[in-house]
């Protein structure tokens, strides 16, 4: 694994960001940690984070910060990460504090494990004390990347994503 580093979105990443955002909807990937990226048409719809997730959630928004990590040698995006700063019952029960994805030719790499371990340094300068970190119970490879930082499975619960798919999430908290 290279080193990367976490940075804000800015206009020098938009053709990355776009082309990852086509990259999950080709390959039927999940969005986490995106910020509602598979609903954005442009980079630009996308980076105001706050007035359209606001609007789109209304009462149930709660802030969030979204980085970018990007490998220092090549200025290239490997993922994106979110860390939504206090739990709603939603996120309490199923989203947790911070999301991630990685980009499918970066993944087995340890970028995850890296990405997350970042944002909790981030969250703890925060004044955060503790976050809460979910996954799919058969996405093996995230449930490592939260182990490895620190994670304590608390308990799983079922989430129904569609009226025909139920999964199986696993909450589990990091101490700062």
């Amino acid at each position: 694994m290279e080193e990367i580093i976490l940075v804000k979105p800015t206009d020098e990443f938009e053709k990355q960001v776009m082309e990852y955002r086509q990259a999950f909807i080709d390959n039927n990937q999940s969005f986490d940690g995106c910020a509602g990226l598979k609903e954005c048409e442009s980079y630009h719809e996308w980076l105001d984070f706050e007035n359209r997730l606001k609007k789109n959630l209304k009462e149930s928004y709660v802030p969030s910060t979204v980085l970018l990590a990007i490998r220092k040698k090549d200025n290239k995006l490997i993922g994106i990460i979110d860390f939504r700063h206090k739990l709603n019952d939603f996120l309490f029960n199923y989203g947790g504090h911070i999301g991630y994805s990685v980009s499918i030719d970066e993944r087995k790499k340890g970028y995850a494990k890296e990405m997350l371990k970042q944002m909790l340094l981030i969250c703890k300068q925060m004044g955060n004390d503790k976050i809460l970190v979910t996954c799919n119970k058969n996405n093996e490879a995230s449930r490592r990347t939260i182990v490895s930082n620190g994670g304590i499975l608390e308990d799983e619960r079922q989430y129904n994503e569609s009226p025909d798919n139920s999964i199986i999430l696993q909450r589990y908290w990091i101490k700062l």
